[in-house]
């Protein structure tokens, strides 16, 4: 497998530093509109892993924005299979340009919605991954593989679903992902700051549009942002977190291929990070939209999304500076295998102190690099096989848990907790 790595951020980064510790590949392009970040982080395989391992790695330039660019280093390069690394933004052109080269593909996030009323019950417009799976018979005709969703929500969040249905469950009522943690991130001074362990112009998106909700009797529909709120007991001393609804992709992506009646997405952002988004909101500043502002040079076009993104803290940088953990996982609830009442929360802990000590990165985006990796080396041996645009849930997840825990494999570990089959608290 000769594969393309588009963006050398802090999710890009994480991939090719866990991929020095694999094999099944012939060559890793770390690619990256900055060329620097690139070489930066082979330099950092090669000081770590030393030069022999380095040598499958290349640093290369593109530019994301461009479906061209992208097909000209497949083609250049020889690769079979791109790994898209970059904001939503460039999902099209990352997206298309794979296609035209006539290789396979995976992503961590989808195709973005359009705009959708917020009032509850209201049918939503185009779902987050809509565009990426009306393509595809078309990848389906050229025999090609579009692994979609494939990080750690979208993605692990997928696998663990598919196992509950396979191997924990009878029947499923519910199937809603909680995600939350106890991070914090301090200042040069140690004062604590507002800096998001994710990229902003992402959580901007999901977290602002308004959510949907999936249910077997009714089909889609919208809720308004933040909407729900409950107090959800996460594991590993995490403790409870306020989560809420937002937008994401499971809610497009599990029931095509998973029976279950009711389908949610909940995110432990706190009552600061609400506050924060909320405000960004009321002054327009989560906007795409061009807006033609002065500058030292003269007048420039700026979306105010992009500035606000620009003044925060890089999320790839911040891993020195935070501390705590970051919870992935899947509240599953109906009925067990003998007909009796369960409730399973299915998760993975990150802690930042691992994974910076293990690949000096942040424990969020090391969380999501894991899982894209995995697959691929699954696809590589032929474990998994298909064509088409297809998601995680699509594949059985008992091969993709033993290598994620296996000690000959990532050594990663996952868990299965025991819950009382009853409602979650609620506020009102």
């Amino acid at each position: 497998m000769r594969i393309l790595l588009v963006g050398a951020g802090g999710v890009g980064d994480a991939i090719a530093k866990i991929a020095a510790t694999r094999n099944f590949y012939e060559l890793f392009v770390v690619s990256d509109y900055d060329l620097s970040r690139a070489e930066r982080t082979i330099e950092w395989i090669a000081n770590r892993h030393g030069r022999d391992v380095a040598a499958k790695f290349l640093a290369a330039k593109i530019d994301a924005s461009s479906a061209s660019n992208v097909t000209e280093l497949c083609k250049a390069h020889k690769v079979d299979f791109v790994i898209n690394a970059v904001e939503p933004k460039f999902l099209p052109t990352v997206f298309s340009g794979a296609f035209t080269a006539g290789v396979n593909y995976l992503d961590m996030a989808m195709s973005l919605s359009e705009p959708h009323e917020a009032d509850p019950f209201h049918l939503p417009g185009i779902k987050l991954g809509d565009a990426q799976y009306a393509l595809h018979d078309q990848w389906e005709r050229a025999g090609k593989l579009a692994l979609v969703g494939m990080g750690v929500e979208p993605g692990l969040s997928n696998v663990f679903a598919r196992y509950a249905q396979d191997y924990l469950f009878s029947e499923i009522d519910e199937l809603s992902i909680k995600d939350g943690g106890n991070l914090t991130v301090v200042d040069d001074q140690g004062n604590e700051i507002f800096a998001p362990s994710f990229s902003i112009w992402t959580t901007i998106e999901e977290c602002l549009n308004p959510p949907t909700i999936f249910e077997r009797s009714k089909g889609w529909y919208t809720t308004r942002p933040f909407s729900e709120p409950e107090i959800f007991e996460f594991p590993a001393g995490i403790g409870a977190v306020e989560c809420v609804n937002v937008e994401h992709e499971e809610i497009s992506m599990l029931p095509r291929n998973i029976k279950a009646n009711r389908v949610t997405f909940k995110y432990g952002l706190g009552e600061e990070f609400i506050g924060v988004l909320k405000t960004l909101h009321k002054l327009g500043l989560d906007a795409t939209k061009l807006q033609r502002v002065r500058s030292a040079q003269g007048p420039v076009d700026v979306a105010p999304r992009d500035m606000v993104a620009a003044v925060l803290p890089d999320p790839a940088t911040i891993g020195p500076r935070m501390t705590g953990k970051t919870c992935a996982g899947l509240l599953v609830t109906g009925k067990d295998k003998d007909g009796r009442d369960r409730a399973t929360y299915l998760y993975h802990v990150a802690d930042n102190a691992e994974t910076m000590a293990d690949i000096e990165a942040q424990c969020v985006v090391a969380q999501t690099a894991f899982n894209p990796l995995i697959a691929l080396e699954l696809i590589a041996e032929g474990t998994w096989k298909g064509a088409g645009v297809m998601g995680p849930e699509e594949f059985d997840a008992k091969p993709f848990l033993d290598l994620m825990s296996s000690s000959t494999g990532y050594n990663i570990k996952w868990e299965a907790q025991e819950r009382l089959p009853a409602s979650p608290l609620r506020h009102p």
